[in-house]
């Protein structure tokens, strides 16, 4: 049996489907007939139609309890902002609250060293965010102003996602299949060859996002809906497809 290999394929013995570990024992190869394994890649793009973003609020008091309450407080307006905005109870996730001592700054000595000894814990501070998952795209900068408004001293995001990513994975796959085989044939043809049958189809792959970032503190002028661009999500596929190549 003869050996091909295609780029960065790697060129596979008749026992060489062992290797794909979920998949079914393939037929031997017939004596005189060539294994040939080709790499290919496949792509689609859509608009993406929902986002995730986080939004939160930290608060300092001289007491863990002073620095907790300001911030439930302050937190409470901006889940109500959000529900107020169009969002929905299922599409907001309490993703992270802490309280944290705040420690005083070590005291330089003149030598230019600094005072050793225990930390003083000079207050507390509270960290309380939430994820939220924006279904109508075109009302996300207005929702994140609301949030702003509302107390938000943290809004980080957003992540662009599809809904429903099968049918733009399913182009994708095809894609890839097509480019697989073309060089397949390509490679036959070239060798003095026909390609027989497939053998093996191994796969990888998922979103390759144009990313986004949006960030904001309360400091900054929130008198205008900031805008936000989605731009479009790229889904890419990998294939490993393990061809026979006959005379």
């Amino acid at each position: 049996m003869k050996t091909l290999s295609l780029l960065a394929a790697t060129a596979m013995a008749a026992s060489a489907p062992a290797a794909f570990a979920q998949q079914a024992p393939v037929p031997a190869i017939e004596s005189g007939h060539t294994m040939l394994t080709v790499t290919a890649q496949g792509s689609s793009t859509r608009e993406p139609d929902m986002a995730n973003y986080s939004a939160g609020v930290t608060t300092q008091g001289t007491t863990a309890s002073e620095a907790l309450a300001a911030n439930s407080a302050q937190m409470s307006r901006v889940i109500a902002a959000l529900k107020k905005a169009g969002i929905a109870d299922k599409d907001v996730q309490t993703s992270n609250l802490s309280v944290n001592p705040v420690y005083a700054q070590p005291k330089r000595l003149p030598d230019g060293n600094y005072e050793d000894g225990p930390q003083k814990i000079v207050g507390y501070q509270t960290n309380n965010t939430v994820s939220v998952r924006q279904r109508k795209l075109g009302d996300m900068g207005k929702v994140i102003d609301a949030l702003v408004s509302a107390g938000a001293n943290q809004v980080n995001g957003p992540n662009f996602q599809l809904s429903g990513p099968e049918a733009a994975m399913d182009e994708a796959r095809v894609e890839a299949m097509k480019s697989a085989r073309a060089r397949a044939d390509l490679y036959a043809k070239a060798s003095g060859l026909r390609v027989a049958r497939i053998v093996s189809i191994s796969e990888s792959g998922g979103y390759s996002p144009q990313p986004v970032m949006y960030m904001r503190k309360a400091a900054m002028d929130v008198a205008a809906a900031p805008p936000v661009a989605a731009g479009e999500l790229e889904m890419n596929v990998n294939v490993t497809v393990q061809f026979e190549l006959a005379p």
